[in-house]
């Protein structure tokens, strides 16, 4: 029997489980408190956390909220191509969660920006028709992985834990009603905590 690619998810956060901040702008892409303080492990301590790195893009296909993808709200401002420029690291199908149609957006290095208007669940599926027997990974924000995790969608959430507070934002298991968990590993550098949890096992 063939097993559906898993559905995994990476987010960086804080302490007290903020992962992007108030205000997001092209300046500050998680708001002006934020910063890129949740993120300086990946970028300036890459070589601490290579696995971990490599682990955020190693999917088959990729999912994001359209926060992740850029600042713009309401109508698409189509000159905008995310943040990563034009080839952009993912080098798979990206499908991008929103409410107004837009048509796809291919880049350089083998990303094509695909955007869903019909859900959590439209988007899983076309994810993981893309990604053959790699994972589908979920690329952020807070907001999207809550709703994956509400909906019982995701079967792995990997959370890495800056070492400060941030006191306000959007949190991870912000409005997620009764989930249950199960560790699976754990790892720390001097900048950050990788924790990773996954479904509980189905009792028969």
């Amino acid at each position: 029997m063939t097993t559906a690619p898993r559905l995994v998810a990476d987010l960086s956060v804080s302490l007290d489980g903020v992962a992007a901040g108030h205000d997001q702008s092209r300046e500050h892409p998680f708001g002006p408190k934020v910063g890129e303080r949740l993120h300086t492990w990946m970028f300036e301590h890459a070589e601490d956390n290579a696995d971990e790195v490599a682990a955020i893009t190693d999917a088959g296909a990729h999912i994001m909220g359209r926060n992740m993808f850029g600042p713009d709200r309401g109508d698409w401002d189509l000159s905008w191509k995310g943040w990563w420029g034009d080839d952009p690291p993912y080098h798979s199908l990206v499908f991008v969660l929103g409410h107004r149609p837009r048509e796809p957006l291919e880049m350089e290095g083998g990303t094509t920006y695909i955007f869903v208007t019909d859900g959590i669940e439209s988007a899983l599926e076309q994810a993981r028709a893309a990604a053959g027997d790699r994972d589908v990974a979920i690329t952020g924000g807070a907001t999207t992985v809550n709703e994956y995790l509400a909906a019982g969608l995701l079967d792995e959430l990997r959370l890495h834990i800056a070492p400060f507070t941030i006191g306000e934002g959007v949190r991870v298991f912000g409005d997620v009603p009764d989930v249950r968990l199960v560790p699976v590993a754990s790892r720390t550098t001097p900048h950050v905590t990788h924790v990773t949890w996954g479904r509980p096992p189905l009792v028969e």
